[in-house]
């Protein structure tokens, strides 16, 4: 019998050390908004969306000033005015308004979908890594952390790839 266990114990040595070697993480984490902001690609994306956001605000503060003008000439000469004009530069105003208002909205639309647009490939970029990372590591799952969107993480079964994937992105720079 203690031949047998002694036959069992060395056969399971190997394994054993194998286990001991092999990486405990279970699992890996990472932030994506952190890693993002950290690429030089992302404060290119943010100055030219900054430079959108000013070329929008000054078409909008051109169209406030010219409805501004507009409306001060109405009630300088509104007393003035022949019934017929009158109301024709009422419904000038409110035309000029509705478009102002409209232009406002679709501008917020189209920077929303610029922002979408410019952040999608620095997304993509840090995605990438961390699927590869993934596949290399054999890690089960890789959690971003963000939002609070895993509100407890035992982080002795996992590993932080922070780092790794900014030190992967930044090797990979031009």
């Amino acid at each position: 019998m203690k031949k047998q266990l002694l036959f069992l114990f060395l056969l399971m040595m190997p394994f054993m050390a194998h286990a001991q070697q092999a990486d405990p993480h279970f699992f890996g984490y990472f932030s994506l908004n952190t890693l993002i902001k950290a690429i030089p690609d992302y404060a290119v994306a943010q100055k030219n969306l900054a430079d959108l956001r000013a070329q929008y605000d000054a078409e909008m503060k051109r169209s406030e000033d010219e409805f501004n003008k507009k409306y001060e000439e109405f009630l300088e000469g509104q007393r003035d005015f022949a019934p017929s004009i009158l109301q024709k530069r009422q419904a000038d105003l409110q035309d000029m308004m509705g478009k102002n208002i409209e232009f406002k909205k679709q501008s917020q639309r189209l920077l929303q979908q610029a922002e979408k647009d410019a952040m999608e490939p620095i997304k993509n970029k840090v995605l990438a890594i961390v699927q590869q990372l993934g596949k290399e590591r054999s890690y089960a799952f890789i959690l971003n952390v963000d939002n609070d969107a895993v509100p407890y993480v035992n982080l002795n079964y996992g590993v932080n790839l922070n780092d790794t994937v900014l030190g992967m992105l930044q090797n990979k720079q031009p």
